[in-house]
């Protein structure tokens, strides 16, 4: 459970060991009456779609403890909550916003931009973020981790290009560590993939998954490692996210960090300036700033061009260039993310 008083954090008792990520993956709130009233904001319940507009809510207790109480305009609380809005139609806002279903060559793999290939390892995540691009992908039909990985592991060993791969879902690291051996175990014979992407949000929601057994799987794997975080908002930063980025870094990943700009949660020049110093704290780079993919249901999250623009020239002009991130949009059939 969770307890809390108001105006403090509120923190977890749970009375699970230290590092059981599945015990607090299982935990975790997934009704939106509960998410109030932890934050003692049960006065807004009445504001909640019917049925989580469609998709479901997940979000860690951990996480939620990061949230701030009694303020329903937390951060970090309004990438999860659902809300009206999302049953909004609003022009332009599709299921497949980026062009997933139209890039795939395989079960479960995406293919968009020469040299690299996205498997589609997992269709589970540990926070629902209510932004999501993927929030109608087809996850039953499109899962690369079915079947030992065969029919993936086949594309990438017939097409001598891919020198990447990229993991990503979902959340590659919902699945186990022995189902990511063995996908390593089917790498071991494909000599021209040097470099392993795993695009994730579990070290920053749940960092008790970055576990010994999951950093001995990384560091003994016989390739480049790139870790690709996703937090949008400094507030997700704490303790258990440094030290989980540290054992990343400590078993050979490079840390990266990819955003998306969210109306009424990061767009904000403060805001997106004190995301790149915490995280660069914690040993991690900005990489992108995402403009929003226009997924149906996420219209009310979209910050305009200009606007973006403008954000990104404030904190350039008081950030080193190493912590300033590209702002881009994906566009789907193009053979790049186009800079902004």
């Amino acid at each position: 459970m969770i307890t809390a008083s108001p105006g403090a954090r509120i923190t977890p008792d749970s009375g699970v060991p230290a590092g059981d990520w599945r015990q607090l993956w299982r935990e975790s709130v997934t009704d939106a009456s509960e998410l109030l009233a932890l934050l003692g904001l049960s006065r807004l319940a009445a504001q909640l779609p019917p049925a989580d507009a469609g998709f479901a809510l997940r979000v860690p207790r951990g996480f939620v403890a990061r949230m701030r109480h009694d303020d329903p305009h937390d951060p970090l609380l309004l990438q999860v909550l659902p809300q009206l809005a999302e049953l909004d139609e609003a022009p332009g806002f599709t299921a497949d916003a980026v062009g997933d279903l139209a890039a795939r060559e395989a079960q479960g793999v995406l293919h968009k931009y020469r040299g690299r290939a996205l498997l589609i390892a997992s269709g589970s995540c540990a926070i629902n973020c209510r932004y999501c691009f993927r929030r109608h992908f087809p996850y039953g039909e499109e899962m690369a981790a079915a079947g030992q990985w065969r029919k993936a592991l086949e594309h990438v060993r017939d097409d001598a290009s891919i020198s990447e791969l990229i993991l990503s879902g979902g959340d590659p690291l919902a699945l186990s560590t022995a189902k990511l051996e063995e996908l390593s175990r089917g790498l071991a014979d494909i000599p021209h993939v040097t470099r392993l992407r795993i695009h994730t949000r579990l070290p920053v929601v749940l960092p008790e998954r970055i576990d010994a057994a999951f950093t001995h799987w990384l560091a003994a794997l016989p390739l480049q490692k790139v870790v690709v975080l996703h937090a949008n908002h400094a507030n997700e930063f704490d303790a258990g996210v440094d030290a989980a980025c540290a054992r990343l870094r400590a078993a050979g990943a490079t840390l990266l960090n990819q955003s998306v700009l969210l109306h009424g949660v990061n767009d904000d020049a403060d805001a997106l300036a004190a995301l790149s110093e915490r995280m660069f704290g914690a040993g991690v780079l900005p990489y992108y700033l995402h403009q929003l993919d226009r997924v149906q249901g996420a219209a009310h999250f979209e910050v305009d061009d200009a606007r973006a623009l403008a954000l990104l020239e404030a904190v350039r002009a008081r950030l080193p260039g190493y912590l300033v991130p590209k702002l881009v949009r994906e566009i789907g059939g193009e053979p790049s993310k186009r800079p902004l």
